[in-house]
């Protein structure tokens, strides 16, 4: 196996400037905000749709859920190579407008009276598909946007703050909004905020680099060399593989629970929306103490410490007695740590990858963790499903309890903990070396 090898010290003229003086980064920041806040309008309501309007079972929860992910295992690695061959910004308006057309059409269905479950299955499907190129084309353009990788941290920082603190007010506004329009009419402001993300990429301004495009055009060529590059780094290979089974035990736990509250606790989707709210504030608390942690803690220690807790939160939800108000209790404190440790954790990892990674190979390293990862969290789904119609709603929370806290051993043997700072190396710089074992030589951390 065969890995990047980080560049040595390079000596800047003089300190980065912040992004909050960076125009076209803060647009598209504004723009990511206003739709991630609406994307976790439907995380809820289209799960709530199913239950409420078809009474969906359990299995048919988890298998709406697999559906909105698995465009990520089928498709990720493709769609990666043709990013890099492409400018980011048009991909990321297509698939925007996409999402916008399709998340709308299931108020217009329900209106009709010609929505069913199998159209929500189609639509779940096709707006994954769209949210794969969306999010594998702003990975790529967000280190072109801040220009200095140093500003990476900074950048993953806002960006991580902005995802959970939609996550934060997201499920509190839904079930508002759920309780007084009903499930599929809430989905038409998450429609809406579409239009004002595809407003704020049309004012960016910052050019994309040429496109390298290979001589040869060889798909194949080009998705081996993209694998190559992330699992011949054990790092990487570390990040995709432990973020695999975080995702299938993050997704498992949240779709069961919605099904677990709903059907065996009687909690109504105002409270279910109330209760994710404040359990998601963790997530914010994460994202902002990332970097003053950096200055205490090695990098390693770090991620170590932030996946942890997204591990041993699952646990706190089959305990959770049965008095409404302490259950309550247990369930934020539950998502709480899992939110904390996942906003920590997201910018570690984010700017880990960001700052090993060329600009060339951005796309396909993205689509690789991608599918590594997601394809985990398509899994979560449909298997948490199996698991609760055969073992029953809390019995499968226990499982999967007691399974997502063994991750704490190979956790504690990834050798992302070893690390000390974070590892830049030369933009582009197309050199290997062969793996060793040894720890990579790292410089100053952003």
């Amino acid at each position: 196996m065969t890995e990047p090898t980080p560049a040595a010290p390079r000596v800047e003229a003089e300190p980065p400037k912040s992004l909050w003086r960076n125009g076209d980064f803060l647009s598209f920041w504004v723009g990511e905000t206003v739709s991630l806040y609406g994307a976790q309008i439907t995380v809820l309501a289209l799960p709530l749709t199913a239950l409420y309007t078809f009474k969906a079972t359990p299995e048919e929860v988890g298998i709406l859920r697999f559906l909105w992910l698995v465009p990520y295992l089928l498709f990720a690695m493709l769609f990666g190579a043709l990013i890099d061959r492409a400018k980011r910004k048009p991909v990321m308006l297509g698939a925007n407008l996409a999402r916008l057309v399709l998340i709308g059409l299931i108020p217009v269905l329900a209106w009709s009276q010609m929505l069913s479950i199998a159209p929500l299955y189609v639509i779940a499907f096709l707006a994954g598909t769209a949210s794969v190129l969306f999010d594998l084309s702003w990975m790529s353009l967000v280190p072109t946007l801040i220009r200095d990788r140093r500003l990476m941290v900074e950048a993953n920082s806002k960006l991580g703050v902005t995802a959970s603190s939609a996550e934060a007010a997201g499920p509190g506004l839904a079930g508002v909004l759920v309780s007084a329009l009903t499930a599929p009419v809430a989905m038409a402001v998450d429609a809406l905020s579409y239009v004002v993300s595809l407003v704020s990429l049309l004012l960016i301004r910052t050019p994309e680099p040429r496109v390298e495009r290979p001589p040869t055009r060889d798909l194949r060529a080009e998705l081996a060399e993209g694998l190559r590059w992330v699992f011949g780094n054990r790092h990487l290979r570390a990040i995709a593989l432990v973020g695999s089974s975080c995702n299938f035990f993050t997704i498992g736990v949240s779709t069961m629970f919605v099904v677990y509250a709903v059907r065996e606790r009687d909690i109504g989707p105002a409270l279910l929306g109330f209760i994710l709210s404040l359990a998601a504030v963790g997530g914010i608390l994460g994202a902002t103490i990332t970097r003053p942690m950096l200055r205490w803690l090695p990098l390693g220690k770090g991620y170590q410490l932030s996946v942890g807790v997204i591990f041993l939160g699952p646990l706190l939800i089959p305990l959770a007695p049965e008095s409404t108000p302490i259950a309550a209790a247990m369930f934020v404190c539950a998502f709480l740590l899992t939110y904390t440790g996942l906003g920590t954790a997201n910018v570690l990892i984010m700017s880990l990858r960001q700052n090993l990674t060329p600009n060339r190979l951005m796309g396909r390293m993205n689509a690789a963790m991608r599918t590594t990862m997601f394809g985990g969290g398509a899994l979560g789904g449909p298997i948490a499903g199996l698991l609760a119609g055969w073992l029953g709603l809390g019995p499968a929370l226990w499982v999967l309890g007691l399974a997502s806290a063994a991750m704490l051993i190979p956790i504690a043997a990834s050798p992302v903990g070893k690390l000390k700072q974070m590892p830049t190396r030369p933009e582009d710089e197309p050199a290997v070396t062969p793996d060793t074992g040894a720890p990579d030589r790292v410089d100053a951390s952003s």
